[in-house]
C-alpha cells in the first residue's frame, strides 16, 4: 500500500474531514472529469421487470462453494525431472487455496473471505423498476448461517449473541423488495459483517444505502460493490502504523472491520437483459469508519480515488472500463445523504 493510499485511508474517520477531502483531490489528476464520453442511448420510458442477478452477472443461480483453480495455474506435481526436489507433489494431497466462496443467488453475487467470516465484496444491482416492485417483506425473512460455506469457515449465528455489534448487512434488505426470495438472500450471515449499530449501522451507513437507492432515479442502471477493509491506524506510541481489529464469537470466530467501502457504478444506459449499455459510467468509490458518524458529516468527505479502494483491499473493480467512459460520480450529481429516523424502525429487528 503507498503513502498516498494510506494518508488518504487515513484521513477517512469520523472526525478527519478536512483532512479527507484535502487527501483525496491531493491524489486527483488537476483536469477536469471528461466531458467527451459518447452520447448516451435513448432509455426506454417504461422500466422491465427486474432482471435478476444470475443474468445480471451472467452467473447461474447456484451457489459455488469454491472457486477452482485453472490447471496451468498449479505447478505440474511431476516437477523438474532434474531438481532434486518437487514441491508441487503436496498438491497430491490436496490444493490448500486460498479459496473463494462464490454465490450467485437471485439478488447478489459475493465472494467470501474464510479467514475473517466476512465477505471480501458482494455486489448488487438495482434499477427503477426493481425498487418500484414490492414483493417481499423483512418480517417473512429471518438471519441464517450459509449452508454453502463449510462448517469450519462460518460465521454463526451465536458469534454476533451479545457481541455489542449488528449484523450489519452489506446488500441491504431494503434494496431487494422486488421479491422475497431476493430480500430472503441478504439474511445469510456470509451478507453480513459486524458493524457499529446507533450512530452507524443503523444510522449514517442506513442514510449512506438511501444515497445508493436515491441514484435510481436519476440513472437508469446501478450497481454497487460492498466489502470490509481492515486498515492500519499510526500508534502514537511509536508512530508506528499497525491493523488492528477485534474478533466477536466465543471462541473468537468473526473480524470486526475496521472500515467498510462502496464502489458504485451509476450507468447512463442500460443494455439488453440488463448488462451494462455502452454509455459512460458515474464511478464513486467511498471508504466510511466501523463507528459512529454524525449525521452532519458531508458524504463527500469519505470519497476516495477508487485505487485507495483497490489497494487497501487487494481488489480490482473497473478493468474493462474504459477511460473516456468513466466519469466522477460526486460531479455528477450531489453526493449528500438525506437524514431518515431508520434507527426507530429498526428496533424490531434486534440485531445484537
Amino acid at each position: 500500500m503507498s503513502k498516498a493510499t494510506i494518508a488518504v485511508i487515513a484521513a477517512v474517520s469520523a472526525g478527519a474531514g478536512a483532512a479527507a477531502t484535502a487527501a483525496v483531490f491531493s491524489m486527483r489528476p488537476d483536469k477536469k472529469p471528461d466531458t467527451t464520453a459518447t452520447a448516451v442511448a435513448a432509455v426506454a420510458t417504461k422500466p422491465g421487470l427486474p432482471v435478476p442477478a444470475s443474468q445480471v452477472f451472467s452467473q447461474p443461480p447456484t451457489i459455488t462453494t469454491t472457486t477452482p483453480v485453472p490447471a496451468a495455474a498449479v505447478p505440474s506435481a511431476a516437477g523438474n525431472p532434474l531438481a532434486p526436489v518437487n514441491p508441487a507433489g503436496l498438491f497430491e494431497y490436496g490444493f490448500p487455496g486460498p479459496v473463494a466462496d462464490v454465490a450467485a443467488r437471485t439478488a447478489l453475487v459475493s465472494s467470501y473471505d474464510r479467514r475473517t467470516r466476512n465477505p471480501h465484496w458482494v455486489a448488487e444491482h438495482i434499477t427503477p423498476a426493481s425498487l418500484a416492485q414490492r414483493d417481499g417483506d423483512r418480517k417473512h425473512s429471518a438471519f441464517v448461517e450459509d449452508g454453502a460455506i463449510p462448517d469450519k469457515f462460518q460465521a454463526k449465528l451465536k458469534d454476533y449473541f451479545r457481541s455489542g455489534y449488528d449484523r450489519g448487512h452489506q446488500v441491504p434488505a431494503a434494496d431487494c423488495k422486488w421479491s422475497q426470495q431476493a430480500m430472503n438472500d441478504t439474511f445469510f450471515l456470509s451478507n453480513m459483517c459486524p458493524q457499529v449499530g446507533e450512530g452507524f449501522n443503523r444510522d449514517y451507513w442506513a442514510h449512506f444505502e438511501d444515497f445508493c437507492r436515491r441514484l435510481a432515479h436519476k440513472y437508469p442502471s446501478v450497481r454497487i460493490v460492498t466489502g470490509p477493509l481492515y486498515l492500519p491506524k499510526r500508534d502514537a506510541a511509536d508512530n508506528k502504523w499497525y491493523v488492528k481489529y477485534e474478533v466477536i464469537g466465543n471462541p473468537p470466530n468473526v473480524a470486526v472491520p475496521t472500515h467498510f467501502y462502496k464502489v458504485i457504478f451509476a450507468e447512463e444506459s442500460a443494455g439488453p437483459g440488463g448488462g451494462p449499455g455502452p454509455g459512460p459510467v458515474a464511478l464513486g468509490a467511498f471508504v466510511l469508519p466501523n463507528a459512529r458518524i454524525p449525521n452532519d458529516k458531508p458524504l463527500a468527505d469519505f470519497e476516495v480515488p477508487l485505487e485507495a479502494v483497490e489497494r487497501a483491499s487487494g481488489l480490482e473493480f473497473a478493468t474493462k472500463l474504459p477511460t473516456q467512459r468513466r466519469k466522477r460520480l460526486c460531479a455528477e450529481t450531489s453526493c449528500s445523504i438525506v437524514v431518515k429516523e431508520y434507527a426507530d424502525k429498526q428496533k424490531a429487528f434486534a440485531k445484537k
